[in-house]
């Protein structure tokens, strides 16, 4: 089969992701409830001191463990599995999340959360004409997954609509590069492994620069658009009968021909050339009509 894959060129990705500097969250969460344990403590030994300075001093000194608590915790993360987390810090990136549980990380970082879980999209029934001109209906399904975070956050709008704009257009195209049914081609209905494959194909070139990655594409659905069906359904009869009676037509003479040769070898009976040829056609009508034969008994001799 010729491949037929356009080669599709989409902008060249500016970033990739890479490790975010986090920590377990666990022993930060520790050190942060400390801290706004000691702070607490220091405000309520302060009061209870009765000084003036002494007051001033302690609530001041609580307050900034307090604060510094506060800031500890506000970098504490929760990543669920199947998701991770994109760090952002005025406006530069600063690594990706993926490892699952509580991380700790700059707490003056935006961190968007990213699903890594593996999707699917389904496509409408998308009406296109086939390579020779006729209307159909195609339809396709499509899994793919987030293979890099800060592509998908950052090269593209959105990534989830973006996938499925690129799908159908994918789609389209395939289903215009060839015809749905051709007996000395590749077709739409008889090579359906070797669509998908070049569908996958020319999918993930172009999907690639949002960081996505194709696991497996299928068509769902495929048919002849409703105002040519009928026409086509006849031709396909049609075209099906003549294969038939092809099929037919040489077994019919083979036999004939194999009937001769016994006849011939077991010296049953001697045929002159006109007679051989009554024969052959009555065989001929007898096996290939599409109704039984009613056969007519001679009671003459052979020439009668």
């Amino acid at each position: 089969m010729a491949d037929t894959t356009a080669k599709v060129d989409m902008p060249r990705p500016k970033i990739a992701e890479r490790p975010a500097a986090d920590r377990g969250g666990w022993a930060m969460l520790g050190i942060a409830v400390l801290l706004l344990a000691v702070g607490t403590a220091a405000v309520f030994a302060a009061a209870a001191v009765g000084g003036g300075a002494a007051i001033a001093t302690g609530v001041t000194a609580g307050s900034l463990l307090g604060l510094a608590g506060l800031v500890l915790a506000a970098g504490l993360t929760a990543v669920a599995p199947g998701e991770a987390r994109v760090l952002q810090l005025l406006g530069r990136y600063k690594g990706t999340v993926r490892l699952d549980g509580l991380r700790w990380v700059n707490p003056l970082t935006n961190r968007s959360r990213v699903s890594t879980r593996i999707r699917n999209h389904e496509t409408g029934l998308a009406k296109v004409n086939d390579l020779d001109g006729n209307p159909i209906e195609i339809s396709a399904v499509v899994v793919w997954q987030v293979a890099d975070t800060a592509r998908a956050v950052f090269e593209v709008d959105d990534f989830v609509e973006f996938v499925a704009f690129q799908t159908e257009a994918a789609v389209r195209h395939i289903a215009g590069s060839f015809p749905y049914d051709a007996h000395d081609r590749t077709s739409l209905r008889d090579n359906a492994d070797e669509i998908t494959a070049q569908l996958s194909e020319e999918l993930a070139q172009r999907v690639a620069s949002a960081g996505v990655e194709i696991i497996e594409s299928r068509i769902t659905g495929l048919a002849y658009a409703p105002e040519i069906a009928q026409a086509m359904l006849r031709r396909q009869q049609a075209g099906a009968v003549v294969a038939a009676r092809q099929r037919i037509v040489e077994g019919a003479v083979g036999m004939v021909q194999l009937a001769l040769e016994r006849l011939d070898e077991e010296n049953v009976v001697d045929l002159d050339e006109e007679r051989k040829a009554a024969m052959v056609s009555n065989l001929l009508v007898v096996l290939c009509a599409d109704r039984d034969a009613q056969p007519i008994v001679n009671t003459g001799s052979l020439y009668q």
